[in-house]
């Protein structure tokens, strides 16, 4: 590891597991000090215990206000400021048109809309002038899947913040990127499929083959991107939205 973040505050929400733990895990290597949060305690705490000694575990529910309030608190009277803001916790269920539900829209949007929108205002106060804010897209904002109409919907609201957002940020030097992963091996992805694991490889086996480079990605690889968006060596990119996809919304 290089210190590619070597002295820095990070938050990443939702990083008790998949692309968030991944990406908590490659941001304390890199020398930065990382908040955490997930809604499983027992998993949270798990999480923290793999990324090591400079991780503090919040348990927190994004779409909650009064939880934010008490993690942007923990990190004021703890470190005074944020560096690196990842907002990666979301997550959504299938259902096609005809068959969505008001309990899956309010979910959904909850989670990720809502819960992204609270996440960077309430942080403002505390993001470092030059601080790199990363929301957590989707290549299901920009193609087409069947029964996936909501999730979509909501990632594309996530696009549109970040290019308002740099308008509104301007002043303060603070960069918004969204990060997308196509396809990747997570507990979110599979447990889509439901508990089978026969299920789950099936699903699997199926989104490799709509993949150019053949097959689902690995958290680490998101991680790096993350990285990337997170660093120095992203300085001038803002607004933008950087696919981690093996070219699925490329084609």
């Amino acid at each position: 590891m290089t210190g590619r973040l070597e002295g820095k505050i990070a938050v990443v929400t939702g990083g008790n597991s998949g692309i968030g733990l991944a990406t908590a895990k490659r941001f304390a290597a890199e020398g930065a000090r990382v908040f955490v949060t997930g809604r499983r305690e027992a998993e949270l705490a798990a999480a923290v215990a793999v990324i090591g000694p400079s991780a503090t575990g919040i348990h927190a529910d994004s779409t909650r206000s009064t939880d934010l309030d008490r993690l942007y608190e923990h990190v004021k009277h703890a470190a005074g400021r944020i560096d690196v803001l990842f907002v990666n916790a979301g997550g959504g269920s299938m259902l096609p048109l005809g068959s969505i539900t008001e309990a899956q829209y309010e979910d959904t949007f909850g989670r990720n809309v809502k819960g992204v929108l609270f996440t960077v205002q309430k942080a403002l106060p505390l993001l470092a002038d030059g601080a790199s804010v990363i929301l957590t897209g989707s290549t299901a904002a920009t193609r087409g899947t069947p029964a996936f109409s909501v999730y979509a919907a909501s990632k594309a609201a996530v696009r549109s913040f970040a290019r308002n957002w740099i308008l509104d940020l301007k002043e303060r030097r603070i960069r918004v990127n969204v990060l997308s992963p196509g396809p990747t091996e997570t507990p979110g992805l599979v447990g889509l499929a439901g508990p089978d694991a026969a299920d789950q490889q099936s699903l699997l086996r199926q989104l490799a083959a709509e993949v150019p480079l053949g097959r689902v990605g690995d958290p680490d690889e998101v991680a790096s991107a993350a990285l990337f968006l997170a660093s120095n060596d992203a300085s001038f990119v803002t607004g933008a939205e950087l696919f981690v996809d093996g070219g699925e919304a490329q084609v």
